[in-house]
């Protein structure tokens, strides 16, 4: 029987709170990663065959979150997805970003890939995640050197909590009305990295800075930090897409009050005070 929901990515931002949300719920999940070391947990990578035959197993729908260390996602992804339909997968929900539209770069050929299928699918497009600050990119510069650094110059952001992107993606993996649809996702208003620094700074009682890069610069960055220059190239684009205010908007797609990136600040200061 497939009541199963397969989680790829599945120790990631989204994928963990996917998983730890199904679980409340008593619904069957596996936890896809490169390495099987838990209960639920099973073993899968984008670049081997042979792991996903055991991942798919008792599958009926399946999260997904393409691989981060190429800019060509689809090719990457394009064998698991053909083994998927032929093995009865019944729904997928892809994670993409609310700025790349079906087509186009990254997770864009993977949306218009899953259009020419019958197989139901839902594309999320949340804006950048809050997160990006507490876990990730931006952590470590925030820490170590007070400061955040991006080329988004005065642009806004609809920053979105992955714990409101996780459980969009759980009624979508469940729930048989979300069908060849795609969801823009934005937390509750639009705010500029300047004052992203400025509420982080609020929270952990000292000054944090926004220092603006220009295009060449945060190239550098991304390929120091060990970004194939590819997928650094199209980061930067999105970037400089925020600068130019392709990303100052907010939605009412999250099914909750999407909460605020103060609160998130207030609730993840230890982060970064103990980090510091």
């Amino acid at each position: 029987m497939r009541d199963t929901i397969l989680v790829t990515g599945g120790t990631g931002k989204t994928g963990r709170r996917i998983v730890q949300q199904l679980e409340a719920r008593g619904i069957p999940v596996k936890a896809a990663s490169r390495t099987a070391n838990a209960s639920n947990r099973v073993r899968f990578d984008w670049y081997d065959t042979t792991s996903f035959a055991a991942a798919l197993e008792d599958v009926r729908s399946v999260y997904l979150v393409a691989p981060a260390d190429t800019a060509e996602s689809l090719d990457a992804m394009r064998p698991f997805l053909e083994q998927a339909v032929t093995a009865g997968v019944e729904r997928f929900v892809l994670l993409s970003s609310s700025s790349l539209e079906q087509g186009g770069a990254l997770m864009g050929k993977v949306h218009e890939w899953l259009a020419q299928q019958s197989v139901p699918y839902t594309v999320l497009r949340p804006s950048w995640f809050m997160q990006n600050f507490s876990e990730s990119q931006h952590l470590m510069g925030i820490c170590r050197a007070d400061m955040i650094r991006s080329a988004t110059g005065d642009g806004k952001a609809g920053f979105i909590d992955a714990e409101d992107i996780a459980a969009v993606a759980v009624e979508a993996l469940i729930d048989p009305t979300f069908s060849h649809t795609e969801l823009i996702l934005t937390g509750s208003a639009a705010i500029s990295y300047d004052e992203v620094a400025q509420i982080i700074g609020g929270a952990v009682g000292r000054p944090i800075s926004h220092n603006r890069l220009d295009a060449n610069e945060l190239g550098k960055m991304f390929r120091e930090m060990g970004v194939a220059a590819d997928f650094a190239d199209v980061l930067v684009q999105m970037d400089i897409a925020i600068s130019e205010g392709v990303e100052n908007r907010t939605t009412d797609n999250v099914h909750m009050v999407a909460g605020s990136f103060e609160a998130f600040a207030q609730r993840e200061a230890l982060v970064w005070k103990v980090a510091s």
